[in-house]
């Protein structure tokens, strides 16, 4: 009865809502159409909103790599030189990504499982004067850390060079004012806090960012931004559009517009206090400290069960996907999504199977520990709303 019941508390793709659901159930409309340009239309400038900028927000098809690679071979000439902020999986990638497109790559590292240091960033900088760009991840989901990007940004605006920050796992849950903290390229994905299936990544790039488009010597053909742009502004897409996934997006602004971006964010920290004070409870190690926590994925560990059988038993027995660790941290943490169309009633269920996944896994815990935990955060939080 149960076979297709899954919850996923993993951190993307992430549950979608219902009316975004049965928003991609209209019928199809041609691409072309003035029906879907006015769509287009309408949701590219509500995006702006979401993305805090005044500027233009592009809508390709594919996912966050594809945005990620965009942002890197639309301002990158092979042979320039750009300083890489890696503390995990996803700063590896951006590595990777830019060393593809010939750019001469240095990283600026951080421990897996702490933050980029800002001051770091700002000494390698005054080493190399001639940096074109600093890659930055905001939420650096394999570790569960979010980096200090406004800190970070201060220090980069100090200089000529470009912040570029992928932002997947973070925009639509987690402060971050574009315009104002000086960033030239943010880059998202659909599947994460925006409550979408995978298929979309968004980017909105700075003047000073459209400039550096404008003067790469990149080779890009789908990839190029600059047919975008001009098609943006003719109310469409330069290739076919994913005209189901734009239906859905419209739906997910309207419940962003609903709720309201400071309650969103109020949200996502409300859940990760919940899932943090819940980990303590149960006497498991949160692998972040609290100031590099992220409030859309927590990493608990190092563990010392296997972390692989209890996320087997738990998807099994329970019908509950949790993520496990990645690289050399695999087999060693399990990471709890709780960002986008996650409630505080969806976290206290999570934990509960938790609980019994980690009985059953041969862990001593007790019983409801972890659920009271995270009820007493839930019951302190409500306590302050209405006495405030």
């Amino acid at each position: 009865m149960f076979q297709e019941q899954m919850m996923l508390r993993i951190p993307g793709p992430t549950p979608i809502p219902p009316q975004v659901e049965r928003a991609m159930n209209r019928p199809m409309i041609g691409h072309r159409s003035g029906e879907f340009s006015r769509l287009f239309a309408e949701t590219a400038t509500r995006l702006k909103r979401v993305f805090q900028t005044e500027q233009d927000v592009l809508v390709l098809a594919g996912s966050g790599t594809a945005g990620l690679e965009a942002a890197v071979s639309n301002v990158i000439s092979p042979g320039d030189k750009v300083i890489v902020l890696v503390g995990g999986n996803f700063g590896e990638r951006f590595v990777k990504i830019g060393e593809a497109y010939g750019a001469t790559v240095l990283r600026v590292e951080a421990r897996w499982g702490e933050q980029i240091d800002p001051e770091l960033v700002a000494l390698t900088l005054a080493e190399h004067p001639d940096t074109k760009a600093v890659f930055a991840t905001h939420c650096e989901t394999s570790t569960g850390v979010l980096h200090p990007i406004e800190e970070i940004a201060r220090r980069v605006r100090a200089t000529d060079a470009l912040l570029i920050v992928d932002a997947v796992s973070s925009l639509g849950a987690v402060e971050l004012p574009m315009d104002e903290w000086g960033i030239d390229i943010v880059v998202t994905g659909s599947q994460k806090a925006l409550m979408l299936p995978p298929g979309l990544t968004f980017l909105a790039l700075s003047a000073r960012a459209w400039q550096a488009v404008e003067e790469s010597r990149a080779p890009r053909f789908y990839f190029d931004l600059r047919a975008y742009r001009k098609q943006l502004q003719a109310n469409t897409t330069p290739y076919t559009a994913p005209v189901t996934l734009i239906f859905a997006l419209a739906e997910v602004l309207t419940l962003f517009e609903a709720e309201g971006l400071t309650a969103i964010y109020d949200r996502h920290l409300l859940l990760q206090a919940m899932t943090r004070s819940a980990i303590r409870a149960l006497g498991l190690p949160l692998f972040t400290s609290e100031a590099a926590a992220s409030p859309t994925v927590t990493s608990v560990g190092p563990c010392e069960f296997d972390v692989e059988a209890f996320r087997k038993t738990l998807r099994n027995d329970c019908n509950l996907a949790i993520a496990g660790g990645q690289q050399h941290l695999k087999g060693q943490i399990f990471r709890i999504g709780h960002m986008g169309y996650c409630s505080p009633a969806d976290l206290l269920q999570a934990i509960a199977l938790l609980e019994i996944g980690l009985i059953r896994s041969g862990v001593q815990v007790e019983l409801g520990q972890g659920v009271r935990a995270a009820q007493a955060v839930w019951l302190e939080q409500k306590e302050v709303v209405h006495h405030g």
